[in-house]
């Protein structure tokens, strides 16, 4: 087998591949003999039929899969003697395909790109410091009374964080228009769920009162034919109700599963799981910073195949998602490029580092990690049980904690500041960069 490689750019290949004809017509014969075989040919009995009878009619099926299957053979053969490594599959082109010759193809690929991560002292990482204080709990309790508020009739004016009950018309110019008109809508003032200047104008209102209000779309608005535009809504408002924050008692921790310890067994296992968060926010935001760094210091061409195949996974994930009646190929590649590129280029960066650190997952974090997401649900020795009887969902996990040693390595040689804030700025999602 004769083989030449050419570099047509920096990572894609063209490689030339001729296979003697002795090879070919061995694996056309070994196919014939198999189909003689079994072939059933009128006249003659099972595995009986002459080879010319065979070759006659069996020869050119039998040299296309022989050719088929030496083309793939001989690709790996060579890419293995070449030492490539490729990205995708190969696109073929026959150059010589004549019966009685060598076979001579050319296949054009791509390659991954040989690199070696470095720039691991100019990454700044500013890793935050934060505990959960009492203060921070008593928030969160807030919040969890708010979440669980209760609505009860009252004869008074509406103010704002009631809930009304409400009919109304929408016109425009004395016509209604469509979406603008219900019954029975359930409204918190001061939501922010209708139009700017609706909710507003109902402050005051009484259970039984009908009342006439004249908001204004927004300029913005995503129906066009309403943008800008002033509307006349005639609200009738069936009932106002006031919020009722729960009570701290049994009933209240019991819709969190906590049925005994009362308040102060509710308030630790409050705090466990603030803990919990914490720790996971503060870990995903150096992730974050130290992947950005990496991808800074570290520009690597990415085949595109690595890229289509990522921008198919992230239409399919994106279908999954929203639904509809739409087929992945039909959302426009443009959508998911620049992700898709991300992803790869950090794959690459993130496999190189594990190679030249030569890191294996830590056992003892893999277990940590399964008991601490373990810890989030009332039989957690159920869910460790359950990790490690599936391999998949424990390779799963093994990649994580590779992905966590990454980081600490990084960490170890990167320009590490540490930051005191609170509990809340600590766990506040990290703020999208501003376009230019």
């Amino acid at each position: 087998m004769q083989v030449s490689v050419e570099s047509t750019s920096a990572l894609e290949r063209r490689m030339t591949v001729g296979v003697p004809v002795e090879r070919i017509e061995t694996e056309v014969n070994k196919r014939l003999q198999q189909t003689a075989r079994r072939a059933k040919v009128p006249g003659f009995r099972p595995g009986k039929v002459p080879m010319s009878v065979i070759r006659q009619r069996y020869e050119d099926a039998a040299r296309q899969e022989a050719l088929g299957d030496l083309i793939q053979a001989t690709f790996y053969e060579a890419v293995v003697e070449q030492k490539l490594n490729p990205a995708g599959a190969p696109a073929v082109e026959p150059k010589s395909f004549e019966k009685g010759k060598d076979l001579e193809y050319v296949a054009t690929f791509e390659v991954f790109p040989e690199f070696e991560v470095t720039g691991f002292d100019s990454i700044a990482i500013e890793r935050l410091q934060a505990d959960v204080a009492d203060s921070d709990v008593d928030n969160m309790l807030d919040i969890l009374r708010k979440q669980n508020t209760r609505f009860e009739a009252v004869e008074r004016a509406a103010e704002n964080g009631d809930q009304l009950n409400i009919d109304f018309v929408g016109k425009i110019d004395g016509e209604a228009f469509a979406g603008g008109s219900a019954k029975g809508t359930q409204l918190v003032l001061g939501s922010g769920r209708m139009i700017p200047g609706f909710e507003d104008a109902l402050v005051g209102v009484k259970a039984g009162e009908e009342r006439v209000i004249n908001p204004t779309f927004p300029e913005d608005y995503q129906n066009l034919d309403l943008a800008g535009k002033t509307a006349e809504f005639t609200v009738t408002v069936n009932s106002v109700s006031a919020p009722q924050l729960p009570e701290l008692n049994d009933e209240f921790f019991a819709l969190f599963g906590i049925k005994e310890g009362g308040l102060e067994g509710f308030r630790a296992e409050v705090r466990k799981n603030m803990e919990r968060e914490l720790r996971q926010a503060i870990k995903s935001k150096v992730k974050n910073q130290v992947m950005d760094g990496l991808l800074a210091a570290n520009p690597v061409e990415v085949p595109k195949a690595l890229i289509g195949n990522e921008v198919n996974r992230l239409r399919v994930q994106a279908v999954q998602q929203f639904g509809g009646n739409i087929k992945p190929d039909q959302l426009p590649a443009e959508l998911f490029e620049e992700q898709a590129k991300r992803r790869v280029v950090l794959g690459l960066i993130v496999a190189e580092v594990v190679k030249q650190f030569d890191l294996k997952p830590d056992e003892a974090r893999v277990r940590e990690l399964i008991e601490e997401m373990a810890s989030a649900y009332q039989e957690p020795e159920q869910v460790v049980a359950w990790y490690y009887k599936n391999d998949q969902q424990m390779n799963e996990v093994r990649s994580v904690v590779l992905e966590e040693q990454v980081v600490d390595t990084v960490l170890q040689k990167a320009n590490v500041t540490d930051k005191a804030v609170s509990y809340e700025d600590a766990v506040k999602p990290a703020e999208a960069p501003k376009a230019d």
